[in-house]
């Protein structure tokens, strides 16, 4: 097969496709390469459960949503901010509302419509979309290589090249990381790829896992060091999941990589002082068991009650002091975190500062990378749909001028 592209993108994530669609309108002759039968598969599965594009805060709150990465991808993400991600999708046909926690969703709130429409879109532009196509490298003589459908050796040499191969969580969707030892062969520095947006691992007894796994834990402030966070989480077997357990994966995964566990507080009711909690549990208690004052007195559900005594044994404290100061700090121990087949995303990958303004690796001209596989990580509520766009369309920037600089 042959492919007079002027560039070549491989992987068909969110990074990608919007490196193409801006590379296509400004000229260029474009092919992706996509190692499945079919593009974007981890895009679709995120809209699954609705699709949360991006977020609606100011970006004085955005931007420090992506910790020690934010410097780095702060250019890029003022350069394509959540309003300019919105239009697009609305140029889509695909209207986008802000919900009440402030993410931004579709009105369908499904990723297939507006795939299907991005895809005509570039198919319109005359991007050429090659499936079934994994890339292996780089021969002897610097060309790329891919072992195509057929399972023969197919070689590629184009005038630039965009790597949005993404991370390493769900591998089935086509993310598994086999990118790294062929970029680490050429010297580039790779921080090793971990799990973010993972849940944790916590020893649950026997009764509490069988009886509450798959309960939620709603309305809750979850601590670990310094840093805290509102939200909700979800028990599992394993431990715990959730928007509030994910927003802290990385001091969570820091401290287990230094101490082998890390320590969190669960603060059952955030809305309420620890002194108007133990007022409230001052309240006459009469006839009633302790777990039906606290559903009475603070509404709290039974997997919250068991919860406490689950962290502070089977003869927790009843006085409403210590019970006030327990409901406010639930301790319990992390092991570990899920791994990366379950993870929502990932860590780690290309470092950034081997990565000039326009993406593209500082000692490899003409070769570019962005999304996931960048070492950057953020919270789930939009923030990383947005920084892939973001990276993609910087990426086609930095592809652009380069070409348009070479003789």
């Amino acid at each position: 097969m042959t492919d007079n592209s002027d560039i070549i993108i491989v992987g068909s994530g969110p990074a990608g496709l919007i490196a193409a669609e801006m590379l296509a309108k400004a000229g260029h002759r474009v092919s992706i390469h996509e190692r499945l039968a079919s593009p974007a598969r981890k895009f679709l599965m995120a809209g699954r459960g609705g699709l949360n594009l991006t977020h609606g805060e100011d970006m004085a709150a955005f931007l420090p949503r992506y910790g020690p990465a934010r410097a780095a991808l702060e250019p890029a993400l003022a350069a394509f901010p959540p309003e300019a991600l919105r239009q697009w999708a609305e140029d889509l046909g695909q209207k986008t509302f802000v919900g009440s926690s402030g993410r931004v969703f579709p009105e369908g709130f499904k990723a297939s419509p507006l795939l299907r429409a991005w895809l005509g879109r570039l198919a319109g532009l005359g991007v050429t979309l090659h499936s079934r196509h994994l890339w292996t490298g780089w021969d002897e003589d610097g060309a790329l290589t891919f072992t195509g459908p057929d399972g023969a050796t197919l070689r590629r040499r184009p005038a630039a090249t965009l790597l949005a191969l993404g991370g390493a969580s769900w591998p089935r969707l086509g993310s598994d990381g086999g990118w790294v030892p062929l970029l680490r062969k050429r010297g580039i520095d790779i921080t090793p790829l971990v799990a973010a947006n993972s849940g944790v691992e916590i020893a649950w007894s026997p009764f509490f896992r069988d009886k509450f796994a798959g309960e939620p834990l709603k309305r809750i402030a979850l601590t670990v060091g310094s840093e805290k966070t509102r939200g909700e989480a979800m028990i599992t077997a394993q431990g715990l999941e959730g928007g509030a357990v994910y927003a802290l994966s990385r001091p969570i995964r820091d401290f287990i990589a230094l101490q082998g566990q890390a320590k969190l507080r669960i603060d059952l009711k955030p809305d309420l002082t620890q002194g108007a909690v133990a007022a409230a549990l001052r309240a006459p208690r009469g006839s009633h068991s302790l777990a039906n004052h606290l559903r009475k007195t603070l509404k709290l559900p039974p997997a919250a009650i068991s919860l406490l005594r689950e962290a502070s044994g089977a003869h927790g404290p009843s006085e409403p002091e210590a019970l006030a100061r327990l409901i406010k700090q639930v301790p319990l121990i992390a092991t570990g975190q899920s791994g990366l087949e379950r993870a929502i995303s990932t860590a780690g990958g290309i470092a950034l500062s081997a990565l000039d303004e326009g993406y593209m690796l500082r000692d490899h001209p003409g070769l570019f990378a962005a999304g996931e596989m960048l070492d950057w990580e953020a919270p789930t509520g939009g923030y990383l749909l947005q920084a892939c766009f973001a990276t993609g369309v910087a990426a086609a920037k930095g592809i652009d001028a380069w070409l348009a600089s070479r003789p």
